[in-house]
């Protein structure tokens, strides 16, 4: 069992809900000191994206946030030098798209993953029916593949078996973004996933409170936190500051059943 699979199970089974906030690589000069403050402040997971200029599935935020990365010059090995020194003894999940897998042959990509220690790969626009290239590069990594509220049952079924690590659940049909409330379907979906897997499920897609994540941990296994904590990043917040807020959501998910 990969390093990714192991460590979410072993969170799980222990009875804690995971906290996978998410930062785009290289958005600020000093981008790496945020998964520092996300690690210190209790996160399980951090998930890393490697910015690209066409990000489909990402929201105004983290689309801002690889704008201004890729305008301050980040690349794939650069960000990927920097995850290298990171050394935070959490597992590192990259988030990108397959122009970038592709582009230098997903061999290429995914043993540059491992050089760097990454533990395991999002990749949201290649779907399950085309993942068997990627699946068979990534040896040593995790695949972590999603489902949407949009997703029929028998595919469902599939993606469940394919991925590895955690299954990611999208909340909703649309992009990342930070919402008020998650719509009730949310965890109707997490559900849906857990009856077909052992696999960990995780929700992402519009937690971006305490309250929110919380909510979406109910049913599921734990949350993925991307675009509050981005536009956070892209407003000028310290990375202490962000940390006070994942700090806080970490306590919400640690607090007593209601």
């Amino acid at each position: 069992m990969n390093t990714l699979e192991a460590h979410t199970r072993h969170v799980r089974d222990a009875g804690r809900k995971l906290l996978v906030p998410y930062v785009t690589g290289g958005v600020t000069s000093n981008w790496t000191d945020y998964p520092r403050a996300a690690a210190d402040a209790g996160a399980d997971v951090i998930e890393i994206g490697l910015p690209f200029s066409d990000p489909m599935l990402d929201g105004p935020a983290i689309q801002r946030a690889s704008d201004a990365a890729l305008a301050g010059g980040a690349s794939v090995d650069g960000i990927l030098d920097d995850i290298a020194r990171l050394d935070l003894r959490l597992p590192l999940v990259a988030m990108t798209y397959a122009n970038l897998v592709f582009r230098r042959g997903a061999a290429w990509f995914c043993e540059a993953l491992r050089a760097a220690g990454v533990s395991g790969l999002i990749v949201p626009d290649v779907p399950v029916d085309e993942v068997d290239e990627l699946s068979t590069a990534a040896t040593g990594l995790d695949v972590v593949l999603l489902v949407s509220p949009a997703t029929t049952p028998g595919r469902l079924r599939e993606i469940a078996r394919r991925s590895s690590g955690f299954v990611y659940a999208v909340s909703l049909m649309g992009t990342t973004g930070a919402r008020d409330a998650l719509p009730a379907t949310a965890g109707d979906l997490a559900q849906q996933v857990k009856a077909a897997t052992d696999l960990p499920v995780l929700l992402g897609f519009g937690v971006s409170t305490p309250a929110s994540a919380r909510a979406a941990a109910a049913r599921a296994d734990g949350v993925i936190v991307g675009s509050a904590l981005m536009q956070q990043v892209l407003d000028g917040a310290s990375p202490g500051a962000v940390g006070v807020g994942l700090a806080r959501m970490r306590a919400a998910l640690d607090g007593p059943d209601d």
